[in-house]
């Protein structure tokens, strides 16, 4: 079982208000089974990182997948961009 990276990665939301970075299919799958829920599409992308990382599917439908999930429940980090400085992250708008 090896990671697929991402051709482009997600940012989801986490803890507090605090962005993350995924970055390849293990990054989605754990923050995946590790989402408080039990949606058909947190099932989906829990089963489509999986069938990425035995090969039975590219990492970027898995992405696909995953990003549908993280998007019905409102987890995507798109509006925000890190500081120039590289410390934490800065709200574009």
């Amino acid at each position: 079982m090896v990671s697929k990276p991402f051709e482009r990665p997600i940012r989801v939301w986490v803890g507090l208000g605090f962005p993350r970075q995924l970055n390849t299919v293990v990054d989605a799958y754990q923050f995946a089974t590790d989402y408080c829920g039990n949606s058909p599409e947190q099932k989906a992308a829990i089963r489509a990182c999986k069938a990425a990382l035995v090969g039975d599917i590219d990492a970027e439908t898995a992405r696909g997948v995953f990003e549908a999930f993280a998007r019905k429940k409102g987890l995507i980090a798109d509006d925000w961009i890190p500081h120039r400085s590289g410390e934490g992250w800065r709200s574009h708008i």
